[in-house]
């Protein structure tokens, strides 16, 4: 056996058990202490939130369409499939994350402000993040969390541009400095 196939043997049985599951990386982390998961609301058609927006009128925002439904329901089967069958759930006061954590049926959801958009009022965002941080540095972490958010809390915590629907897998290190784990796109 080449040493080339030799390592990809190694390899292949390392990240795979028998039924062909990812063992390690991004779900394995998410599973141990101290990661959790950023994810990107499900499909919402459209940019930005009308001018009228309010945060406790969903006929003001933007919403999941039906696919969007559907793909929150495909995240959360994903989530059990991986082994991960509750979580502490955590999410943006909008709507359409709400309504993604919710289809999920990973746990109870708990609004978070600090998860809001920020994406119409970009004077928030410096501000915002760096209560973020310190926030999450707080967390326990002692089980699977999800965040349900949005693309601008994301990329300001991660410098990751997520998809709809995207699961971006954080490590918080000793030093609450975040670092990405891994990035698990959604059909």
């Amino acid at each position: 056996m080449t040493t080339r196939r030799a390592i990809v043997t190694s390899l292949a049985g390392f990240l795979l058990a028998g039924d062909g599951r990812a063992q390690a990386g991004p779900w394995a982390s998410l599973r141990t202490p101290g990661h959790f998961a950023l994810i990107r609301h499900a499909l919402a058609p459209g940019t930005f939130d009308p001018p009228d927006f309010r945060v406790d009128d969903c006929t003001s925002q933007r919403n999941l369409s039906a696919e969007g439904r559907s793909q929150a329901v495909r995240i959360g089967d994903l989530f059990r499939a991986n082994d991960i069958a509750s979580a502490d759930v955590l999410s943006s006061q909008w709507c359409r994350c709400l309504e993604t954590a919710t289809l999920m049926k990973l746990g109870d959801v708990s609004p978070q402000p600090l998860l809001n958009s920020f994406a119409q009022d970009r004077d928030r965002a410096v501000q915002q993040t760096a209560a973020l941080r310190p926030w999450i540095a707080q967390l326990e972490l002692t089980r699977p969390t999800v965040m349900v958010t949005h693309q601008v809390v994301i990329t300001a915590l991660s410098e990751a541009f997520p998809g709809s629907g995207e699961i971006v897998v954080m490590r918080r290190e000793p030093d609450g400095r975040l670092a990405i784990v891994g990035r698990l796109p959604t059909a």
